[in-house]
């Protein structure tokens, strides 16, 4: 089987309060579940990282074979792919635990950068995030 995951992080200043949301979708678009949750002050980068490790945990734990991660998250997906360098020893450690999510879930897993219009869903969950002031509960 086959999942979109539309992950986003929000930071409300660079650290700032932040929030994650992340919304799943099966291969015809139809929506399987979505989650959204307060992370406190963080990076605008810690925020898209800590989406996209609660997104694969997620997935971990569904019929999933390959998981296609759209993010509007240049920097991230970018260091997912492998075509940039992951410099912030804090980002090493995110790309490093995702890695090994990815492995021990069994599925493949492909990132997409895209526009913010794209992924507004994802966005407005991120948002609600920070708003609820709600922990991330998965």
């Amino acid at each position: 089987m086959t999942i979109h995951a539309f992950t986003d992080g929000a930071s409300r200043g660079n650290p700032g309060e932040s929030g994650i949301g992340i919304l799943l979708k099966d291969e015809k678009g139809g929506a399987l579940t979505s989650i959204f949750g307060y992370i406190g002050t963080a990076t605008n980068n810690v925020a898209e990282y800590t989406a996209l490790v609660t997104c694969l945990r997620m997935v971990s734990k569904l019929k999933c074979t390959n998981l296609v991660v759209h993010s509007d998250s240049e920097l991230m997906v970018r260091q997912m792919q492998g075509k940039y360098k992951v410099k912030e020893p804090k980002l090493r450690e995110f790309v490093h635990e995702a890695r090994e999510l990815i492995v021990k879930g069994g599925f493949t897993c492909r990132f997409n950068h895209v526009t913010r219009e794209r992924n507004r869903e994802a966005d407005a969950l991120a948002n609600r995030g920070i708003d609820s002031r709600h922990p991330v509960q998965i």
